[in-house]
């Protein structure tokens, strides 16, 4: 379960850590960060920047799924078997799909994206196949 617990901090943290890239990008392409406004100057990101913000929403969207498939391993009382495994999974999937879209390789994000999902439904089904 700490495994698990450490992957779940992990992923807490990367929508901040796209928020900061993000940030970069901002002040590099448009000349200041507007606080005031962040979204509506997201809007006017390219390349990087663009894609800097769209992992960040992402990244918020993977947390959500891993944090209920983790709820349901929680809740159910259940020991899984590959749980540190699966968890481990999703991190270096999600750690991936951050980098691969960056670097705008689409096909190797989506790529990433199903190997980061796929652990979050294998928990799912476990806890379900019992009940």
């Amino acid at each position: 379960m700490k495994t698990a617990i450490i992957v779940l901090l992990c992923l807490c943290a990367m929508p901040y850590i796209f928020a900061v890239i993000s940030h970069y990008y901002r002040k590099q392409q448009l000349g200041e960060v507007d606080n005031q406004y962040p979204r509506a100057q997201y809007a006017h990101l390219q390349g990087p920047g663009a894609r800097a913000v769209a992992a960040q929403q992402n990244s918020w969207e993977a947390l959500a799924i891993y944090s209920a498939a983790l709820l349901a391993v929680v809740a159910s009382g259940l020991d899984i078997k590959y749980l540190a495994e699966a968890a481990i999974i999703v991190l270096i999937g999600r750690l991936l799909h951050g980098v691969f879209y960056l670097t705008n390789l689409d096909k190797l994000r989506t790529l990433a994206f199903v190997i980061a999902v796929t652990p979050c439904f294998y928990l799912f089904y476990v806890v379900l196949a019992v009940f």
